[in-house]
């Protein structure tokens, strides 16, 4: 299986001098944990749930409300974001996307075509959701797609963990 096989397509950006309020109502709005970063149509960086908490202030800060809600409208989400961005190939296998998620101790990614544009977005969710359907739990078989091509899929994912791990 692919990652262009379980990504979602739809993938919601933020603009590298937008608000960190802006992006946190993004990720609210949309019920995401994650945003490319753009600038000028390329993608610079990744913001997250966890960069936008932790760039909030600690709750002993000594700040009225209206204070923290005007310093949180005035840090850009450039002075937040992680970069360069983790991306993955929409080529890759399952397998792959989930090795480089570990890897980067991330819970998701962009994926991203062989120019580098973004095609979509995938998640640990993601990657669930096709471990789900490769063992027909549920509603016996892969929703997404016919049960004899969830067998070849299988095949594939079998043969390269064998892969990977003989080597």
């Amino acid at each position: 299986m692919l990652a262009k096989d379980w990504m979602t397509s739809t993938v919601i950006t933020v603009d590298v001098n937008k608000s960190m309020q802006d992006a946190m109502n993004l990720l609210k709005k949309n019920e995401i944990r994650m945003l490319p970063v753009m600038k000028g149509g390329s993608m610079v960086g990744i913001v997250t749930d966890r960069d936008l908490k932790n760039a909030q202030a600690s709750d002993t800060t000594t700040l009225d409300i209206h204070e923290l809600l005007y310093l949180i409208s005035k840090i850009e989400v450039k002075d937040i974001m992680s970069e360069p961005p983790v991306t993955v190939p929409i080529d890759y296998t399952v397998e792959e996307t989930a090795k480089q998620l570990l890897e980067n101790k991330i819970s998701g990614a962009p994926v991203v075509d062989s120019s580098g544009r973004i095609a979509g977005a995938i998640t640990q969710t993601d990657m669930f959701n096709a471990m789900i359907s490769l063992t027909g739990v549920g509603i016996g078989g892969c929703p997404r797609m016919p049960f004899s091509q969830t067998l070849r899929y299988a095949k594939k994912i079998i043969l390269g963990i064998l892969t990977i791990c003989l080597r």
